[in-house]
């Protein structure tokens, strides 16, 4: 299976750093925030990854080269020269499709490179599950809401699909954060139009009413790096 990971943003929270370095290229631990991501993937037996690019797009294959130091290989979706900018997360997954699908996969992983989550695995069991679902557009992973983001996302519902209030989600369910980490079907963004910055939440919430979106609670460490506060307190944790 193939996966993209979303790496277009400006990061304008976490200026100036992000003014001369995008934001996954940032070093958390030892290394650019991204790796991880790349370095689960490929332990996983990810191949082929996506990764789009926006700002700053030439710093990616500068940095990151092929992947074939991972023994996969690194393809880039840019959106640099698009009218409208960059796609947002739905919009460039959409653009990304043709890079996603080629060779007949119909499922693939998404991961956001604005977190650091060491310990998620990027189950091949899980995947290939999922893949066989008929049923289902996306997988969730959800976690325990931070101080930043004290509301949550979605609900998790007994039968273990994602709930949201649009569609009816009862109130004493908590509510978690999404991961930013999920299985899709490519049917999920095909009809997107091509070219245009679209949000995630929308397709998320049509599969929630459709009751075709899965979700489970991650319990490891995981962190949204969404402020230079948040980096130094991931660096200094590893220095101490």
């Amino acid at each position: 299976m193939r996966a993209i990971i979303l790496a277009a943003g400006r990061g304008e929270r976490m200026r100036p750093l992000t003014d001369t370095c995008p934001k996954p290229l940032l070093s958390v631990q030892g290394k650019p925030l991204i790796v991880w991501h790349i370095e689960a993937l490929a332990a996983a037996g990810v191949r082929d990854i996506v990764i789009n690019i926006a700002w700053l797009a030439e710093q990616f294959p500068a940095v990151l080269g092929d992947g074939s130091r991972w023994g996969l290989r690194l393809q880039y979706s840019d959106e640099s020269r698009e009218p409208v900018g960059a796609l947002e997360t739905a919009g460039g997954i959409r653009k990304a499709l043709p890079l996603l699908t080629a060779g007949g996969e119909r499922s693939f992983w998404v991961a956001s490179a604005d977190v650091f989550v060491p310990g998620f695995r990027f189950e091949a069991e899980a995947a290939e599950r999922f893949a066989a679902d008929d049923a289902l557009d996306g997988r969730l992973w959800m976690v325990a809401n931070s101080p930043h983001h004290p509301g949550g996302d979605f609900a998790i519902s007994p039968e273990g699909l994602a709930l949201s209030e649009r569609h009816g989600a009862p109130a004493d369910l908590p509510r978690l954060t999404w991961a930013c980490l999920g299985l899709f079907k490519a049917r999920l963004f095909q009809d997107l139009p091509l070219g245009q910055a679209v949000r995630l939440r929308h397709s998320l919430e049509d599969a929630i009413g459709r009751r075709a979106l899965a979700a489970s609670e991650y319990r490891g460490p995981w962190t949204d790096v969404g402020t230079p506060e948040r980096l130094a307190q991931l660096n200094a944790a590893a220095a101490g």
